[in-house]
C-alpha cells in the first residue's frame, strides 16, 4: 500500500509541476534570456528571513529571473509592514518594471501600490493575496483551500473517521489573521473535519473552534507553543488523551511540538498526537522522521517561482499572463486573475521520494 501511495503522490507531484510550469505566453527555455529583458529591473519583496521557506522563495525568484536576463532587487522586511512599504516605494523609485510582492499585511500597502500603478509598474502578488487594492494585476500561489482539504483528509484517513471510528480529541490552530491564505487553509480543513465535529466523532475538548479564537498572529512558533501550553494545562493535565492537532503550517507545528514535548509527550505511554503542517521546512521534516510531526504540505517554491517568471515575461511583452482561476480570489476591490499550483503532502513514508528524489533537498540536509 505504501508503494501505491508513493507512486500516486509522485504522479501528482509531476502533474503539479507540469501544470504550474505550462504557459501560453512564453515558450522559451527557462534558462534563456527573454528578448528585451536585459537591464529591466524587477522588484521582489519578501516578508521575512526568519522562516526557511521565504529564504528559498526569494532565492528561487532571484535566480530564475536573473537566468532570464533581468536585474533583481530582492528585499526582506523582517515582518515589519512599514519596512516593506518603504522597500516597495524604493523599488518603484529605482525604476522597477514589475513588482513581485509576498505581503506581510495584505491590506496595508494600497497607497504604495497606487504609486506603482501611477508609474506604470505591474504588480504580481506572490503566495499571499494583496487586499483592498485595484492595483494588483496577478496572483500566483498554491491552491490554498486544497492545502487545508489535504490536511483534513490526512486526519480523516489516519483516524479512520470514514469507517466510523471515534470519538477522538482534537485541537485546532489557525494562521495569522492578517494573511488572507490563513482562512483558506482553515476553511479547507474544516470542510472535511466539521461533519465529524458535528456528529461527535471529533471532539474539540477546549471548545475553541472559531478562527478568531485559534488564529496565531504572525505565524509565530512561540505564540503557538504558548497557546498549546494553555490548552494542555486547561484540558489535558488530568491524563485525557489528545489525538490530533490541526496545524496549518510548520512554524506553528514546531511550537506545538515543543509544548507537547515539555508536557511529557513522545513515549509509549504518551505518544505524540497526529500533527499536520505545511512547507516541509527542514526541522519539520526531521520531526516527521523522528515521529513527532505526522505530515507537511509540500509546496515546491521552484515551481511557483517559474510561474511568476512566466508572468513577468508576459506583462513586459504587453500580453496577458496565463491563469487558471479568475473567480476565487476577490481582494475586496476586484477579482485578481490567479494561477494556482497543486500541493501534495509528505510524511515519513514518502518524504525521500517527494523531497530528495525531486532534488528539493539533499539527503545530507536531513541529518
Amino acid at each position: 500500500m505504501k508503494k501505491i501511495i508513493a507512486s500516486v503522490l509522485t504522479v501528482a507531484l509531476t502533474l503539479g509541476l507540469i501544470g504550474c510550469g505550462s504557459t501560453q505566453t512564453n515558450t522559451s527555455n527557462p534558462g534563456t534570456a527573454t528578448s528585451g529583458s536585459k537591464d529591466k529591473l524587477i522588484g521582489v519583496a519578501m516578508p521575512t528571513q526568519s522562516l526557511q521557506r521565504w529564504n528559498q522563495d526569494g532565492a528561487n525568484m532571484k535566480s530564475q529571473l536573473e537566468a532570464k536576463g533581468y536585474k533583481v532587487d530582492l528585499q526582506y522586511a523582517n515582518n515589519d509592514v512599514n519596512t516593506q512599504t518603504q522597500q516597495i516605494e524604493n523599488m518603484v523609485t529605482k525604476g522597477s518594471k514589475v513588482l513581485v510582492i509576498a505581503s506581510i499585511d495584505g491590506s496595508a500597502i494600497s497607497d504604495v501600490l497606487k504609486k506603482a500603478a501611477d508609474n506604470g509598474v505591474k504588480v504580481i502578488a506572490y503566495d499571499r493575496l494583496i487586499m483592498n487594492s485595484k492595483n494588483v494585476d496577478y496572483y500566483a500561489t498554491f491552491d490554498n483551500f486544497k492545502v487545508g482539504v489535504t490536511q483534513g483528509k490526512y486526519i480523516e484517513d489516519k483516524l479512520g473517521l470514514k469507517d466510523g471510528k471515534g470519538p477522538f480529541n482534537i485541537e485546532l490552530f489557525g494562521g495569522s489573521p492578517d494573511d488572507n491564505n490563513a482562512t483558506f487553509f482553515f476553511n479547507g480543513a474544516m470542510s472535511i473535519l466539521q461533519p465529524y465535529i458535528d456528529n461527535g466523532k471529533l471532539v474539540v475538548t477546549s471548545g475553541q473552534k472559531d478562527f478568531t479564537k485559534i488564529a496565531i498572529q504572525g505565524w509565530e512558533s512561540a505564540k503557538a507553543q504558548s497557546r498549546m501550553d494553555n490548552l494542555i494545562t486547561a484540558n489535558y493535565a488530568s491524563g485525557k488523551k489528545l489525538d490530533v492537532v490541526l496545524s496549518p503550517n510548520d512554524s506553528l507545528a514546531i511550537g506545538i511540538i515543543a509544548s507537547l514535548k515539555n508536557a511529557g509527550y513522545g513515549n509509549a505511554d504518551k505518544p505524540y498526537p497526529i500533527i499536520t503542517g505545511q512547507d516541509c521546512d527542514k526541522p519539520n521534516v526531521l520531526a516527521m522522521i523522528n515521529g513527532q510531526q505526522s505530515m507537511s504540505i509540500f509546496k515546491d517554491t521552484r515551481t511557483l517561482a517559474a510561474k511568476v517568471v512566466e508572468m513577468v515575461d508576459a506583462v513586459l511583452q504587453g500580453k496577458e499572463a496565463t491563469v487558471n482561476d479568475s473567480k476565487t480570489y476577490n481582494n475586496g476591490t476586484k477579482v485578481v486573475p490567479s494561477f494556482l499550483c497543486d500541493p501534495v503532502y509528505a510524511d515519513k513514508n514518502n518524504y525521500k521520494q517527494i523531497l530528495i528524489d525531486s532534488g528539493y533537498y539533499k539527503e545530507s540536509d536531513l541529518k
